[in-house]
């Protein structure tokens, strides 16, 4: 990190999050909305986690990837809504460009992570919907550790990259993020040098070859497959039993990618800014706070498997 003077620009050693700064009559009201929605966002996740663990019923591939979404939720959240509520409560909004870099790399680690964990439960839900009688062959334990130790690696690696583009960055001011957290545009645009490189690894990464892309077109194929096989059951019975094993996850893996795409991909003008940041509460707080209801509510095993726990606890 560049910390001696560059030409005019001293280098700064902290950022400013702007987040919610211009609602200072609501920072009360924000601050105990967000501590609630982190308390539950991590109670209902740690429940999962814990019904997946014990629960003999569910030590199968749907629930140990279960367990693994409900992990990143956690890790979402901790990243993420501490500082935020650090941050209302104090009225201090400084971050150190350490600590900026190290929510940047954590986040967009635990973005990535989720596009292969949703695109290895989308192939789960494929092989259990249109290659039932080959779903226990290829789906076993061995083949489900793998695949979330390949998508933690090709992750952390990635962004690892990624990372040590942004160090080299230097930052001269002005040190004003208007965002929640530390995420990669605003970062880029403070930079007082050349950004073109860190633009194409990024793109490269993200966009096209590792992060985002294929493992959306995985998702996308699977489902594909999925609807047309439950449209070709002869039954209503059948079709509506068939849906309701990948109901639950088709909703999380719309309300992820719909929030992701809306949040990045959507043009960075300044009618849309306010939309981006409302946009990005929802992937970053909204998403990891309504998945554990979809699957609690929508999800028979996991309501059958609270119910045993709740009776074995009073009993």
């Amino acid at each position: 990190m560049w910390n001696e003077e560059m030409g005019n620009c001293t280098a700064i050693m902290e950022f400013i999050l702007i987040g919610f700064g211009n609602l200072q009559d609501l920072q009360p009201l924000l601050f105990l909305l967000f501590l609630i929605i982190y308390i539950v966002t991590i109670t209902g996740n740690l429940l999962i986690i814990l019904l997946t663990l014990t629960d003999q019923q569910l030590h199968t591939p749907m629930y140990f990837f279960l367990g693994n979404l409900s992990f990143l939720e956690t890790c979402y959240s901790s990243i993420i809504l501490p500082k935020m509520l650090a941050n209302l409560l104090s009225g201090e909004r400084s971050i150190s460009i350490s600590g900026c870099l190290a929510q940047f790399y954590l986040f967009g680690s635990c973005v990535g992570i989720e596009t292969y964990l949703l695109a290895a439960m989308s192939y789960d839900r494929y092989l259990a919907i249109c290659r039932p009688l080959h779903y226990t062959s290829i789906m076993h334990g061995k083949f489900c550790v793998q695949l979330m130790t390949g998508a933690w690696i090709d992750s952390l690696l990635a962004n690892g990259i990624i990372l040590f583009l942004m160090a080299q960055l230097p930052f001269c001011g002005p040190n004003i993020i208007d965002h929640y957290f530390c995420d990669f545009v605003p970062l880029e645009k403070l930079s007082c040098s050349d950004t073109s490189l860190i633009e194409l690894v990024t793109f490269l990464f993200v966009t096209t070859s590792l992060l985002t892309l294929p493992p959306f077109l995985l998702t996308l194929a699977s489902y594909i497959c999925i609807i047309t096989t439950i449209l070709q059951i002869p039954s209503d019975t059948g079709r509506k039993k068939a849906f309701s094993t990948c109901s639950s996850h088709l909703a999380v893996v719309t309300l992820f990618y719909g929030a992701l795409i809306a949040a990045y991909l959507l043009p960075d003008t300044d009618a849309l800014h306010r939309m981006n940041k409302i946009f990005s509460l929802f992937y970053m707080v909204i998403t990891p706070l309504v998945n554990p209801l979809i699957y609690s509510l929508r999800n028979k095993e996991v309501s059958k498997s609270l119910r045993r726990e709740s009776l074995g606890c009073c009993s």
